[in-house]
């Protein structure tokens, strides 16, 4: 977390005492392959030219993005799936040990690894595809730690609060995640709309808001109308609508601080206190709740 480019060192920049190479990124000729896609993502991500240009200055291709390997994962599971829409009408697919099931609470390690597997071959394309387009040049911009930070959040608090509002579903795929960086990145954009240079960003913001409520419609759809008899819940589209929460108060202040040290703003610290009291919350809830409230959780297969 901590800033590798001080507040002064931007402030010397402003002030002219620093200079970096050119005032205008475009500017920059004879690039290659590479650096011309870092150009790319600094004008996809960044909305202030200074930081667009110490961006493409200081960029090096070591670490690769994580979320590449996260993706080679997906895919791998993937190779699972023999068929379009819900899968989880396979019983051997929730006998996996990834699956998040209320049956199997007691099993930490379900409330971060159901996000490897998904319902559907939709799904997994819908999530790799944009883990690919926005998660990794997210990942380039702000860093690994941070943006993993921020999508195992919302991964986190998917599960807990389907444990919480949905307590008879399981949870399956990476969407908690993915709608926690997605709806970052879109309310920053917004945020800081003038100084954002992403073409045709109004039409691509529509798109992309259109696709995302596409996919949590599908979702709802298939918690409570599936098209075949089931023997159970099926998968809850909580973790959808909860990362999309994380997105916007965690991960709005994380791409707002590029490269400015979050410890010492205190909204950061508000958030992590907040999200720290959900936390200890959802696990009180977990470990009372189901039996006071006499919820009747569907025998794991």
């Amino acid at each position: 977390m901590s800033s590798k480019r001080s507040s002064s060192f931007r402030r010397a920049i402003a002030n002219g005492r620093r200079t970096l190479q050119r005032e205008i990124l475009l500017d920059e000729t004879g690039l290659g392959l590479y650096k011309r896609f870092v150009r790319y993502v600094a004008y996809e991500i960044l909305p202030c030219e200074t930081d667009r240009r110490w961006y493409f200055h200081q960029n090096r291709l070591c670490p690769p993005p994580v979320f590449i390997a996260i993706i080679i994962v997906f895919m791998c599971y993937g190779i699972m799936l023999n068929k379009w829409v819900l899968q989880t009408y396979q019983p051997d697919f929730m006998k996996s040990p990834l699956v998040y099931h209320p049956g199997h609470r007691a099993q930490v390690w379900r409330f971060f690894s159901y996000m490897f597997m998904h319902v559907g071959l939709e799904q997994l394309g819908f999530n790799a595809l944009l883990q690919l387009m926005i998660g990794v040049p997210l990942e380039m911009v702000h860093g690994i730690l941070r943006i993993s930070l921020l999508y195992m959040a919302g991964v986190l608090a998917g599960s807990l609060t389907v444990s919480i509002t949905d307590m008879r579903a399981p949870v399956v795929g990476g969407s908690g995640g993915v709608y926690a960086l997605c709806s970052a990145h879109l309310a920053n954009v917004v945020m800081n709309w003038a100084g954002m240079r992403c073409p045709y960003k109004l039409l691509r913001m529509i798109l992309a808001l259109v696709c995302m409520s596409s996919e949590v419609g599908r979702a709802v759809w298939l918690r409570f109308s599936p098209p075949l008899p089931s023997s159970g819940p099926q998968p809850s589209f909580m973790a959808h609508l909860s990362g999309a929460v994380v997105g916007i108060s965690m991960g709005l202040l994380i791409l707002r601080s590029y490269e400015e040290s979050l410890q010492k703003q205190c909204s950061w610290w508000v958030i992590v206190f907040s999200f720290i009291t959900f936390l200890l919350f959802a696990i009180f809830w977990n470990i009372f709740a189901y039996e006071l409230l006499g919820v009747q959780i569907p025998p794991p297969p």
